[in-house]
C-alpha cells in the first residue's frame, strides 16, 4: 500500500483583496477567497447552467504573501497550489467549531498570476496597449522595458 497525499490544485478569480494579518511574534498569514467556477448547458431544457464554488485560502509562506500584497486584488485569475489544512476550535458558547482551507505553506506550496494584467503597484504597472512600442535605436528589442 502506498501512503498518502494531500494536494489541492485550483485556477479561479479572487473574490476579496488578499487580507494580511501579523501575528505578535511577527509571522504573517495572508488570506485568500477563490471562486472556482463550472458551467454547463442542461441536456433538457437548453439552458446555460453555472455552479460556483468558494475555498478559502491561506498563504503561510513570506515571500508568497509578499507576491499576493503586490500583485493580487479581488478578480485576479490564479493557479493555487497547496494542502487542505481542517482547524478546530470552540466558540464563545463552547461549541466546537471547524474550518477547512487549502493552505499554501513554505516549500510545499505555490501561487502563480494568470491575469493577463499586472495589478498597479509600486512594483507592476497596468498594462495598457498590447501593441508594442517602437524604439528608436535599432539594437534595441521592440517591446518595452519591465516597469520593475
Amino acid at each position: 500500500m502506498v501512503g498518502s497525499v494531500n494536494k489541492v490544485l485550483l485556477v479561479g478569480n479572487l473574490g476579496t483583496n488578499p487580507e494580511t494579518r501579523q501575528f505578535p511574534n511577527g509571522n504573517k498569514v495572508c488570506t485568500l477567497s477563490l471562486a472556482t467556477s463550472q458551467s454547463w448547458r442542461d441536456r433538457q431544457t437548453g439552458e446555460q447552467k453555472e455552479n460556483t464554488q468558494w475555498h478559502s485560502v491561506s498563504i503561510w509562506d513570506a515571500n508568497i504573501i509578499k507576491f499576493a500584497e503586490n500583485y493580487l486584488q479581488k478578480g485576479s485569475k490564479i493557479y493555487v497550489e497547496g494542502k487542505l489544512e481542517t482547524s478546530k476550535w470552540q466558540d464563545a458558547s463552547g461549541y466546537d467549531r471547524y474550518k477547512t482551507e487549502v493552505a499554501v505553506r513554505p516549500y510545499s506550496g505555490k501561487i502563480e498570476s494568470l491575469s493577463s494584467h499586472p495589478v498597479e503597484s509600486g512594483f507592476a504597472s497596468t498594462v495598457q496597449n498590447s501593441t508594442p512600442e517602437r524604439r528608436s535605436e535599432p539594437n534595441e528589442p521592440p517591446w518595452p522595458e519591465p516597469p520593475f
